[in-house]
């Protein structure tokens, strides 16, 4: 039954989802590739599924074969190249865990901000995410974005550094190797 329940989340369509969990499907088992309903529904960014799968039970901080949670789902969907700062909203509201990686010590914060999902940043530091967390390569979310010129995104993390104590008028996060990077800072209010 979980099949067709996969099946009804790729195809978006809400009722026959309500029907299958009335039903008893299970909201919590995993396709082919490890991910649960609630994983393509918050990577297709549709909310309604997500609020609907969440209210059935679904674990929001299961994760699929490749470690990639709902929440990093919903931080950026490189299918549609965009992410998805609502859904983002109401798994982090549901208990998902900000700070968990994926390969390489990746964190959803990284993720979004590396992609340029300025409101998914603003979500995600809003619930606490840690500015000042290192991949295993020892970058934070700033020092990998910095490259890309995200000049909001920058912003938004300069400014979050700042009030995690790291630096005073300007960020002491070293920048990316070879890279130049002009920082606009707002003026402390």
């Amino acid at each position: 039954m979980s099949a067709s329940l996969h099946d009804a989340v790729s195809a978006g369509d809400a009722e026959r989802i309500r029907v299958l969990l009335a039903a008893g499907a299970d909201c919590n088992e995993r396709n082919g590739d490890g991910a649960t309903a609630l994983m393509l529904a918050a990577h297709a960014g549709r909310l309604d599924l997500v609020k609907t799968l969440i209210a059935a039970g679904a674990d929001v901080n299961a994760t699929d074969e490749r470690g990639w949670g709902a929440l990093m789902k919903a931080a950026y969907n490189a299918d549609l190249d965009r992410g998805f700062a609502d859904v983002a909203q109401v798994l982090i509201d549901a208990g998902a865990n900000v700070e968990a990686p994926i390969g390489y010590g990746v964190r959803p914060l990284m993720l979004a901000a590396g992609y340029g999902e300025t409101a998914v940043v603003e979500t995600l530091l809003r619930a606490g995410a840690d500015v000042l967390a290192r991949n295993e390569g020892g970058l934070t979310a700033l020092m990998m974005v910095k490259e890309k010129h995200y000049v909001d995104i920058i912003n938004l993390l300069h400014e979050a550094e700042r009030e995690a104590g790291v630096g005073e008028g300007s960020c002491s996060t070293k920048n990316a190797p070879g890279s130049n990077v002009v920082t606009f800072l707002k003026p402390r209010k």
